[in-house]
């Protein structure tokens, strides 16, 4: 057996005189860190198994534990840090590729946190929600270049097919095996009581789900998992990945241990397999490819449906963006490198892409310099936090937001970071029926309606002070943000002045 070389990340801490040797951290933790030890008649620990999710410290009837970053640590270097030095020791031990969960936890500038949003005063009067009407329903998809009329003069409707959101917030791509059932029925139970729309993710839609059509966006990603007919046409819309922002440049992964039962049939492949898509579409390899593809849906599902195309956040966006948007696509998605998964490799999850917030400005600014803005809706995603992240995208050029580590977040996820093994304490990231059933989807939908409601009423706060009544008057809006400890760059490329401008 071979030297372990790596000490515990995480030090489980058990006030003994609390202790009642009760026994539920041992019955919760799916990693099997606790054991009851009859000898010496007390609870014990293997730390070396702790991922600090949070699930024993929440439901210790005693308060007796809590869980500490283990002390330990390699002598002070900034070029070998402990992250690298760890890394290396896994590796050499396994010969496999780093994996992770969730978005960049590197420190890399969050653009977001270095805005700040404008307020109305004297010669603007600001507007209150409370009182006066606020807008923030949304519409999303090619705007018409004209008004036609008939001969009575009755408006002709030459829109496209359009989604209609309450509030300019989606919930993003997540899909059935990355997720549980549980999770994804409280999005989707959440997004129709909301009025908003959820995102199925690569891996098709399970039939209890089919009922939730009219607020679901289905996916259409390189491996096909999971797409028919039957599943195009009960979407309100469908999606094409040709990225995402936590790992741009090549294809999903989702381990064979969670291809079982339901997730291998609407996935359409074996128990036990491994789902990888591939990194391109094997038919797209130009924009005319992909013009063909969308094109393709639209026919599949008689022009009823809008054609959103995923793309991540990566250095020549913008011409990207440019293409895309004369495909025929009718919505531009996004996803900036902080975005979440259930698994990328390390080092392309730390080091590929770009943030969403210069992304989003870039391609707005490209769009609108092209006179091609109003063909498509662009929707950003890539760790979309809080209410004053979708003003301040909307400000930049969004239509509406994608959120999905928030919304997990909100189901109870302590972003622990190990989506990857399959042994979600709280019961989202897992496909294990004892795991699964800890978190009801009845408390799981009311809590994203309750966190959308009150993200919603923020909105409608912040637009207020700025003396803004409606989501088209803020979208693009960027004389309403200011950058603080930018580069004149940094501020070029997000299009807004310096504070005290």
């Amino acid at each position: 057996m071979g030297i372990n070389y790596i000490y515990p990340e995480f030090e489980v801490i058990r006030d003994t005189a609390r202790c009642i040797a009760c026994r539920v951290c041992e019955r919760q933790c799916a990693n099997e860190v606790h054991r009851f030890d009859a000898e010496l008649g007390m609870m014990t620990a293997d730390d070396s198994k702790c991922v600090d999710c949070h699930r024993c410290v929440s439901l210790c009837p005693t308060r007796a534990l809590h869980i500490e970053k283990s002390r330990h640590t390699f002598r002070e270097n900034a070029n070998w840090t402990s992250d690298k030095i760890t890394e290396i020791y896994r590796q050499a031990g396994t010969g496999g590729v780093l994996l992770s969960s969730m978005g960049n936890p590197q420190n890399i500038p969050v653009y977001w946190d270095k805005m700040l949003i404008n307020a109305s005063q004297v010669t603007n009067p600001p507007i209150d929600p409370l009182r006066e009407p606020m807008e923030t329903k949304t519409t999303l998809g090619a705007k018409p270049k004209k008004i036609e009329r008939d001969n009575a003069g009755r408006i002709i409707d030459n829109r496209s097919p359009r989604l209609t959101l309450s509030t300019p917030i989606m919930f993003s791509a997540m899909s059935y095996g990355s997720i549980s059932y549980n999770a994804h029925e409280s999005l989707a139970r959440a997004a129709r009581e909301l009025g908003i729309y959820y995102n199925t993710g690569e891996g098709g839609l399970h039939r209890d789900f089919y009922e939730y059509g009219p607020n679901t966006i289905v996916q259409v990603a390189s491996g096909r998992f999971g797409v028919h007919k039957e599943y195009l046409e009960t979407a309100a819309a469908i999606e094409i990945k040709m990225g995402q922002g936590a790992k741009p440049g090549i294809g999903g992964h989702l381990p064979g241990t969670k291809i079982v039962g339901d997730v291998s049939a609407t996935r359409m492949i074996p128990e036990g397999s491994d789902a990888i898509s591939p990194a391109p579409h094997h038919d797209i390899y130009s924009i005319e490819d992909l013009r063909q593809l969308v094109f393709s849906l639209k026919e599949a599902t008689n022009y009823k449906k809008p054609i959103i195309v995923k793309i991540a956040a990566v250095h020549n966006i913008a011409a990207i963006a440019s293409g895309i948007a004369r495909s025929g696509a009718d919505m531009i998605a996004i996803d900036g490198f902080r975005g979440g998964t259930g698994a990328a490799p390390t080092r392309i999850r730390d080091n590929v892409g770009i943030p969403i917030e210069l992304a989003l400005a870039s391609v707005d600014t490209r769009l609108r310099e092209e006179g091609i803005r109003g063909d498509v809706s662009l929707l950003a995603a890539g760790s979309i936090r809080c209410a004053s992240d979708v003003v301040k995208a909307i400000a930049l050029g969004a239509d509406a937001c994608y959120i999905g580590t928030g919304a997990l977040i909100a189901l109870g996820c302590h972003v622990c970071r190990t989506c990857h093994t399959g042994k979600c304490n709280w019961g989202i990231a897992t496909q294990r029926e004892d795991l699964v059933k800890r978190l009801n989807p009845d408390i799981g939908s009311q809590r994203l309606v309750n966190l959308i409601k009150a993200w919603d009423h923020e909105i409608k706060e912040i637009m207020g002070g700025m003396g803004i009544n409606s989501i088209e008057a803020l979208r693009g809006n960027r004389l309403m943000l200011r950058g603080i400890g930018l580069t004149e760059k940094e501020l070029e490329i997000l299009g807004i002045m310096h504070a005290g401008e």
